[in-house]
């Protein structure tokens, strides 16, 4: 059985299907969901994917960051990397580059069924975050938090949620929201107005969470695509940021594919720092990665790339790509926050300067 066919069987059974519930089928299905298939997953792009200057620039901050905790023994705990691309990449810069390589732990935590065949010899390997011990060091994701699937919701009369029922096709049904979806918007003071539809992300909200009590001392670092709470919620958003991607392709159809695209949303940071301030983490800046990554040394970095044997002129047409796509396109949309718990002072760190507190 297909898993359009179980989730419409599971929908005949059991009544209508809240959208969270079916984006995490979708998504993870054992077996069956985008990202728990074996299938081979080329359908976007991203940031470790288009060069290797991303896991430098990344690789430099952690540096920094050693430094700020005394230099000795640091964990890099990396969340959802389980190609292992961008791990090599910063292990390859800190390796030729920074003292802390020789102090360093390097983990991953990864559920899907990714190949991590780019995995670097000794670094870690775990499928939850309960699964490690304590953390002193740094705990990061880069664009995992936008797949943590999402409730739907519409403001009506009252705050109403999106189910799904199933004849002859998919169709989307109303209810009211739970007390917990209401709640959210309270917390973070949002007012949609009628017909304003959204997605509210709890998952995320119970990641930083479990996040904060995994760190004992260090920093979260979280690379997304997303907006705070006052950008989040304007008027052209009022259709929601619900995006799908097949065969690098986008469209704005989740009951197509079923299993075989990917299904995003953009991410509240606002309710990261939020709930990460209720389990004791302190908000060090809040930046995109265009300014972050200038701020940390790029065309620094480039003269810092292995560039043996590439033709001169291929090499300056890849730097061009890189530079537009990393800073001027991706680099405006995807967005960096830094929190801190266990530090006594606030910390200065490079990818930070010029950033906006939350």
């Amino acid at each position: 059985m297909g898993l359009p066919d179980i989730i419409i069987a599971k929908i005949r059974q059991q009544g209508p299907l809240s959208f969270h519930d079916f984006m995490e089928m979708c998504l993870y299905y054992p077996e069956l969901g985008y990202y728990t298939s074996s299938r081979n997953r080329t359908d976007y792009y991203t940031s470790p994917q288009l060069s290797e200057l991303f896991g430098m620039a990344i690789g430099r901050q952690l540096e920094e960051m050693w430094h700020s905790l005394g230099e000795g023994p640091f964990t890099v705990v990396e969340v959802g990397g389980g190609t292992g691309l961008l791990c090599s990449d910063i292990l390859d810069y800190l390796a030729r580059h920074s003292a802390c390589y020789d102090q360093l732990t390097y983990c991953i935590v990864e559920k899907s069924a990714v190949p991590n065949r780019n995995v670097p010899p000794g670094v870690r390997l775990y499928t939850s975050l309960s699964a490690l011990p304590p953390v002193s060091g740094c705990i990061f994701s880069n664009e995992l938090l936008d797949n943590l699937s999402v409730h739907r919701v519409i403001m009506k009369d009252q705050l109403m949620e999106v189910f799904l029922g199933y004849e002859d096709g998919f169709s989307e049904l109303l209810q009211p929201a739970s007390l917990a979806l209401q709640e959210y918007l309270t917390t973070l003071n949002i007012r949609l107005p009628e017909d304003f539809q959204t997605e509210i992300n709890l998952d995320a909200c119970a990641w930083i969470g479990d996040v904060a009590e995994v760190l004992k001392r260090g920093y979260v670092m979280t690379i997304d695509y997303g907006e705070e709470t006052s950008r989040l919620y304007r008027a052209r958003r009022g259709e929601g940021t619900l995006l799908c991607y097949h065969r690098n392709e986008v469209n704005d159809n989740p009951y197509q594919y079923i299993g075989e695209q990917d299904i995003t949303a953009h991410v509240n940071f606002s309710a990261l720092h939020h709930w990460g301030g209720k389990h004791g983490l302190h908000c060090c800046g809040f930046t995109d990665q265009a300014r972050f990554l200038q701020a940390l040394g790029w065309r620094e970095l480039i003269q810092q790339m292995d560039v043996r044997g590439e033709d001169i002129v291929r090499l300056a047409r890849r730097i061009a790509f890189m530079t537009h796509t990393l800073l001027l396109d991706m680099g405006t949309k995807l967005k960096i926050l830094i929190q801190q718990k266990g530090l006594a002072a606030q910390p200065s760190l490079s990818g930070l300067k010029g950033a906006a507190m939350l």
